[in-house]
């Protein structure tokens, strides 16, 4: 069974920029130029999917999150966008086919999430795109450190089931795709992210890959794992001197995959 956690979008804002760039990267190898229904699956605050909204203003636009906390802020930031709250797997049992559906940084929090590449393929048309990018970084110490301490004895009768998030490398979706009849583009990239404030590593990671294990410790000992969370951090990312101030770099390395469906 898995814990339930809800999520915090000005906490997970706090980089818009940084968690921005793979999506806008991903999506400019998405060939579409006409299409008439754009879908993003697990599109957080909307911001990005308001980047849809502006390439094919034409286009009926949605955004689809599970996180009614998400779905709130998008609304209220993006009025000119359609949102929806609903569980991915839910939304592909009943859609129609949709010209081109994106979901940026969301499969790797649905368990077993290659059995859905075929309907994923199913859920666009013919001729339509389908592009996902999902995180490849979780044998580094922001993940490796979470997983540790979850497993001490400590914390362990707390994160017990937790959400953990979990992908494979560009090679596996390209196979997967292709057996499925499409055309696919699939690559990895690693960012340098330069990170700046107190404990900048903590705050990225508890907006997003850590942020169900801390949401599971109740209190007192949510405090204790936090503060051995970030010592660790802090020990794992030193910091340097960056124009005129002190950084921290984050390797994030990613794994883009933008399918054209061909083939039924």
């Amino acid at each position: 069974m898995t814990i339930a956690h809800g999520w915090d979008p000005d906490r997970y804002l706090t980089y818009a920029d940084e968690r921005g760039r793979p999506f806008v990267e991903l999506v400019a190898r998405v060939g579409a130029t006409a299409p008439t229904r754009v879908v993003d699956l697990g599109c957080g605050p909307g911001n990005l999917t308001a980047l849809l909204a502006e390439r094919w203003p034409d286009a009926q636009v949605t955004g689809v999150d599970s996180s009614p906390e998400m779905i709130e802020r998008a609304t209220a930031d993006h009025p000119g966008v359609g949102f929806a709250v609903e569980d991915l797997r839910e939304w592909l049992e009943r859609t129609e086919p949709v010209d081109v559906l994106v979901s940026n940084a969301t499969l790797q929090w649905v368990p077993g999430h290659r059995e859905l590449l075929p309907a994923l393929v199913r859920a666009v048309r013919p001729g339509g795109w389908l592009a996902f990018q999902v995180p490849g970084n979780f044998d580094e110490p922001s993940h490796t450190i979470r997983r540790e301490l979850a497993a001490d004895p400590r914390f362990a009768s707390h994160t017990h089931g937790v959400a953990v998030p979990s992908a494979h490398d560009a090679a596996t979706y390209l196979h997967d795709l292709a057996a499925l009849g499409c055309e696919v583009d699939a690559w990895e990239t690693t960012y340098l992210h330069v990170l700046t404030g107190e404990d900048p590593v903590f705050t990225w990671v508890s907006g997003t890959g850590a942020r169900p294990t801390l949401q599971a410790l109740p209190g007192g000992v949510r405090d204790e794992f936090e503060a051995e969370f970030r010592s660790r951090l802090r020990a794992a990312y030193p910091p340097i001197e960056y124009a005129g101030q002190q950084a921290v770099v984050l390797p994030f390395r990613r794994v883009f995959v933008v399918a054209r469906s061909v083939t039924r």
